[in-house]
């Protein structure tokens, strides 16, 4: 059986891509602040290029890649903060509020099931005094504990601090030198192949673009319609909430679950003693049954775009597959592998439907 050059350059290529992964697979926990960097500078090298234009050569690029790269931390740091409110404000009202929560909810459960002949009656002071005995756990105990799973996790602290280091440190070379890491690689390729290849990265780098542009957007919008949405109900954590609700919806229908516990739990501990559940998910059932309305009807078909062709299905499908083969570092190229693969696919699909096999001759 004769194979065509097109052929033998599909299988070259095929096995070429199956080698990196299988040295990805076995490099993953090294490779992780790598991969972290080469994400975020495939990401942020657009914004640093147009820095560079703006200042008509005036402006070194050393100064624009620190510029951009402390932007980025100080973002991540503010989204990371967002956790603190919610836990300094919850752990208190938890303590106070529960008691009251048990106490509604033997009122209310005893008459409904009375209705249908099932006669329950809970222990709510054992079950009380249960659960408050480890929200009111003295402070030396916790430091105690905390202490000891340091001790336990002293490798994956110091991995941790290690990660937290050396991705700003490979994200700032990665910034200042990923033009010529690009042209490094293209040289890798062979001349005639230069013009398949050169449409094909243009066609994934387009897709990828498109999606990520439109779903910052998205971000944004719900971030601020959750927040507003919150506040008019007067949740005192309508801001922190809100805001990690927009924010998780990159992780399609995982963040938005999420961000409604969220609501739902602090709704419920801050007016358990005076509106009762009843405006908790009032407001839970408002605000987020609307958000996720405008969502999946204007927001997602207008800035990400059908054409796109990035269902969350197959998001949420990639995200699970790439992070059980690679771990974090599959969960991070997830995305970007998907994109590719998505072109390569619709590619072959063309090519299939060309072919004498499928026309039958």
């Amino acid at each position: 059986m004769q194979f065509t050059p097109t052929q033998k350059a599909a299988a070259a290529w095929s096995l070429i891509a199956a080698l990196v992964a299988f040295v990805v697979w076995l490099l993953a926990p090294v490779l992780t602040p790598f991969v972290v960097a080469a994400v975020l500078a495939y990401a942020l090298t657009p914004l640093v290029n147009r820095l560079d234009r703006l200042g008509g050569g005036r402006v070194p690029r050393l100064l624009a890649v620190v510029l951009v790269e402390l932007l980025l931390i100080i973002a991540l740091l503010g989204v990371f903060l967002l956790v603190v409110p919610i836990l300094a404000k919850e752990m208190p009202l938890l303590r106070d509020q529960v008691p009251v929560l048990f106490d509604r909810l033997n009122t209310s459960l005893q008459p409904l099931l009375a209705q249908w002949g099932v006669q329950l009656s809970l222990d709510v002071e054992n079950i009380k005094a249960f659960v408050l005995k480890y929200l009111n756990a003295n402070f030396e105990d916790a430091f105690t504990s905390l202490l000891a799973s340091v001790k336990i996790g002293g490798s994956v602290a110091l991995a941790i601090v290690g990660n937290a280091v050396l991705i700003p440190v490979a994200l700032f070379y990665l910034l200042m030198d990923w033009d010529r890491f690009v042209a490094q690689l293209l040289r890798l390729v062979p001349q005639r192949a230069r013009g398949a290849f050169d449409s094909f990265t243009a066609e994934a780098d387009n897709v990828l673009g498109q999606y990520l542009r439109g779903q910052l957007l998205v971000m944004l919008i719900l971030a601020v319609y959750y927040s507003l949405g919150l506040a008019l109900f007067g949740l005192d954590l309508a801001l922190p909430i809100g805001v990690f609700t927009g924010l998780a919806i990159f992780v399609p229908y995982l963040g938005f679950g999420l961000g409604l516990v969220l609501a739902l739990l602090a709704g419920l501990l801050e007016f358990a003693a005076s509106a009762g559940p009843a405006k908790a998910l009032l407001m839970v059932a408002l605000v987020y049954g609307v958000g996720q309305l405008i969502e999946s009807f204007v927001l997602t078909p207008r800035l990400v775009g059908e054409r796109i062709g990035l269902h969350p299905l197959a998001v949420i499908f990639a995200l699970l597959a790439f992070g059980q083969l690679l771990g974090f570092v599959g969960v991070l190229i997830a995305l970007p592998a998907s994109a590719v693969l998505l072109v390569a696919i619709r590619r072959a699909w063309a090519a299939y439907l060309g072919s004498r096999l499928y026309l039958g001759r």
